[in-house]
């Protein structure tokens, strides 16, 4: 994986301003480790850093091919994991290749194809390709949006970069954010809709989506989209399809010319992942399977079961280490390390996140790149198997809001009557809501309940499932980590949307087709074992240290905080037993702890990122 960005500029000579792009491309040093490398010509400039995973001795970025008299110039951050099967069918078209990297072989394919190139890509990408010939950059995200992609049109400067720092070093950008901004902050985050950036003049590129940029300004248009489609296979033809799609994308997703492992919870996702993994590496000789797993120091003491996380994971990764023999590495941290972390995740982000959940993830992915350099985890099951807790419960069922975020109460409270006022939270929430229902795919012919499960399931897809994989590629990308994710296969989602819910939930289960599909591949203990999500510290120590920070943030009257919030509700709050409530506000993890842990990252984010509220 990598970071690019780039600057298009119709007015000045981009030739006279290799510094400005030098300091676009090195604030994503952390993404691409490996080698550094810019392309400018008069009116696009490109940027690179490179993490090295396949072909480390070529394929260096930017990367131009000619088609006759015309360049084109890549940039590019992913992984095609249909390489080889494109690779020979352009051959056979005469193309010939120099590297044997994807890189080569995605602008190949572009070269050949053009935007039609984006129907025949299994894998995870962000990519731009100028053209020398039409004086035009054409952009791409792929279809679920695991790699990041971030613009801003000001007319006649464009900026795009794989994270925001990248645009935010461009001296024409200014860090700003107004009332929408501050709306999906306080109402919305740590997710983010669709498309919106949070700082002002901020775009994404949404997922499935491309874009081209000229002299006459902007296009895009959606190259995918999930459809709606009418389900034929019975309960055994809709688990043997699984195991097969399954199978064969982790197979995919194994190739490397560089160490990889899997993340290991002991839970059903993540536990296929890996044993598939293993039998792939018996199969081809390739020895044992490296896992890691993460836990906090004294979690066994504190541990405290609830609807959401009904048992530890230690017993249960114990239990498949053992029954895979993989080499495994337990990683624990403290809650010093983890205090220390919630900026570093900021820096991350850009942006205020998942607090200590993103937290303990990068420094989870720091341990891990001391081993390999690629790991395959389980994000997306929940999503696409419908495994989360909303989707089984008539209180989220019946919600007319984002069944993650069902107490909005809770964390409006924390913004002042001014702020509250100005940028509207609750009805900023309920719009966001009402655009994301307008989207969804209905089949003819299904009932209100068939409906709602279809609403459910095309949120978490597109609402809920993008927050996790933001914060996957941030963390391990600030590190030099690539994290693949087998269950976001175009493929397998495409299919898995039109499976009834009755298959889905065989054997009365939450993701019961999935643990069918999984029979023989996983013990039965742990094929059955009910689902726990990622881990998270129930050390008092945490919250104690939080609440500290929030406390010594009230103190600070230079803290730009302090104009957003209800300062006196907040100190009370930090100062009394209510600190310690245990009423998720966002998803199954950010309850009290983490509310105190999201002020601090906002206060992290306004000050160190220097961010005006306009």
């Amino acid at each position: 994986m990598c970071g690019i960005t780039g600057w298009l500029d119709w007015q000045k000579d981009l030739t006279l301003h290799p510094t400005t792009l030098e300091n676009m491309t090195e604030t994503m040093a952390a993404r691409g480790p490996d080698a550094s490398g810019t392309w400018i010509s008069r009116h696009c400039a490109l940027g690179h850093r490179r993490l090295s995973v396949i072909d480390p001795e070529n394929g260096a970025q930017p990367m131009t091919r000619y088609h006759g008299d015309h360049s084109f110039t890549i940039v590019y951050n992913g992984e095609l994991y249909n390489a080889p099967d494109l690779r020979r069918e352009l051959e056979t078209r005469g193309h010939r290749f120099r590297t044997n990297c994807d890189t080569e072989v995605l602008l190949l394919a572009f070269v050949e194809w053009g935007k039609a190139c984006l129907d025949r890509l299994n894998g995870i990408f962000a990519f731009a390709v100028w053209s020398d010939e039409n004086q035009e950059l054409f952009l791409a995200r792929d279809r679920l949006g695991v790699k990041p992609l971030f613009y801003s049109d000001l007319g006649s400067v464009f900026l795009f970069g794989s994270e925001p720092k990248a645009i935010i070093a461009h001296p024409d950008f200014p860090a700003e954010v107004d009332a929408e901004g501050l709306a999906e902050v306080f109402a919305l985050g740590p997710a983010r809709t669709p498309g919106v950036g949070v700082y002002k003049r901020l775009s994404e590129l949404k997922a499935g989506h491309c874009m081209t940029v000229g002299a006459n300004g902007v296009r895009t248009a959606a190259y995918w989209r999930l459809v709606s489609r009418p389900h034929l296979d019975n309960v055994d033809q809709t688990a043997e399809t699984i195991h097969f799609l399954l199978k064969d994308t982790v197979e995919r997703q194994l190739v490397s010319d560089v160490p990889v492992c899997t993340l290991l919870s002991g839970g059903l996702d993540s536990s296929a992942l890996t044993s598939l993994a293993a039998l792939y590496y018996q199969g081809t000789g390739q020895g044992v399977v490296p896992t890691f797993s993460v836990d906090y120091a004294d979690n066994d003491k504190h541990f405290k079961a609830n609807a959401f996380q009904p048992n530890s994971d230690a017993p249960w990764i114990r239990r498949m280490t053992e029954h895979l023999g993989t080499e495994h590495h337990w990683v624990e941290f403290d809650t010093p390390e983890l205090v220390a972390a919630l900026k570093n995740a900021v820096r991350a982000r850009d942006l205020p996140g998942m607090a200590d959940v993103d937290a303990s993830l990068l420094l989870f992915c720091r341990e891990i790149k001391k081993h390999a350099t690629v790991a395959v985890s389980g994000e997306a099951a929940d999503e696409i198997f419908g495994g989360y807790p909303w989707f089984h419960r008539d209180e989220s069922l019946k919600a007319n809001t984002f069944p993650w975020s069902l107490k909005m109460q809770e964390r409006l409270a924390v913004l002042n009557p001014e702020m509250t006022a100005y940028i509207r939270p609750e009805a900023y929430a309920a719009e966001r809501y009402r655009q994301a229902l307008d989207e969804v795919p209905y089949l003819d012919g299904e009932n209100d309940q068939q409906r709602r499960i279809r609403e459910i399931s095309y949120l978490n897809v597109t609402r809920f499932m993008p927050t996790l994989l933001d914060r996957k590629d941030r963390m391990s990308m600030a590190v030099g980590l690539e994290v693949r994710v087998p269950f976001c296969d175009h493929r397998l989602v495409e299919y898995v949307w039109n499976i009834p819910w009755e298959i889905k939930t065989a054997g009365d289960r939450e993701k019961g087709i999935l643990r069918r599909a999984l029979k023989g591949v996983l013990p039965d203990d742990v094929l059955t074992r009910k689902k726990s999500p990622y881990p998270k510290t129930h050390n008092p120590s945490y919250l104690a240290a939080v609440r500290r920070w929030v406390l010594e943030i009230l103190d600070d009257s230079s803290s730009p905080l302090l104009p957003l919030i209800d300062v006196p509700r907040i100190r009370q709050l930090a100062s009394s037993e209510e600190a310690d409530m245990n009423i998720p506000w966002f998803g199954q993890l950010m309850s009290g702890p983490q509310l105190f842990a999201y002020l601090g990252q906002v206060d992290t984010w306004l000050r160190e990122y220097k961010v005006s509220v306009k």
